[in-house]
C-alpha cells in the first residue's frame, strides 16, 4: 500500500482508486483555474481538443471519444456554439448526422487549450524520469484493459 502524507484528511494509506481520483481532481481544478483566465472551462478546452481542426468531427463521435454522456456534451456544444467557438453543419455522408467544426475563434481557443496541456506535460516530464513515466503509462494501460475486459469485479458477491 502506498502512503500519502500531507493529505488534508490525514489518510496514511490510500487505494489506487484514491490516488487516481485525488490526482485527477487536482488536475481538473488546475485546468479549470487556468481556463478561467481565458473565460472558459476545462470541459470546453477538452471538447475543442477533441474536434478535428481540419475536417470537423461528427457529433455522435464526440461523446464516445471524450468518454462523456450525450446530455452533458449537448449542453457544452450549445454553450460553445453561442460563444462562437463551433459551427454545426449537416454531415454530407449521413443525412441524419451533424459535423462539428471549429470557427476561427474556436481554433484560437483550441490553441490556447493545447498550449496549456503541453505546458502541463512538459512540467511533469521535467520532474519525472523516463522510466517512471513509462511505468505510469503501463499501469494506466493495464487499468484500462482490466476495465475493458471486465476483469475487475468477477467474484460472486453472495460469497461475502
Amino acid at each position: 500500500m502506498f502512503i500519502f502524507e500531507n493529505q488534508p484528511h490525514k489518510m496514511k494509506e490510500a487505494t489506487i482508486d484514491y490516488a487516481l481520483r485525488a490526482t485527477w481532481q487536482a488536475v481538473a481544478r488546475m485546468y479549470n483555474e487556468e481556463a478561467k483566465k481565458f473565460d472558459s472551462t476545462m470541459a470546453v478546452g477538452f471538447t475543442l481538443l477533441s474536434i478535428d481542426p481540419k475536417t470537423g468531427t461528427p457529433s455522435t463521435a464526440l461523446g464516445p471519444k471524450m468518454g462523456m454522456e450525450a446530455t452533458s456534451l449537448s449542453r457544452i456544444l450549445k454553450s460553445m456554439e453561442q460563444k462562437g467557438l463551433i459551427l454545426r453543419k449537416p454531415n454530407p455522408n449521413d443525412g441524419r448526422g451533424v459535423l462539428i467544426y471549429l470557427t476561427d475563434f474556436g481554433l484560437e481557443k483550441r490553441n490556447d487549450s493545447k498550449s496549456t496541456v503541453l505546458q502541463f506535460n512538459e512540467a511533469v516530464i521535467n520532474e519525472v524520469s523516463d522510466e517512471k513515466l513509462k511505468n505510469f503509462f503501463e499501469v494506466t494501460e493495464t487499468i484500462n484493459k482490466l476495465i475493458a475486459d471486465k476483469k475487475l469485479f468477477i467474484k460472486d458477491i453472495s460469497n461475502h
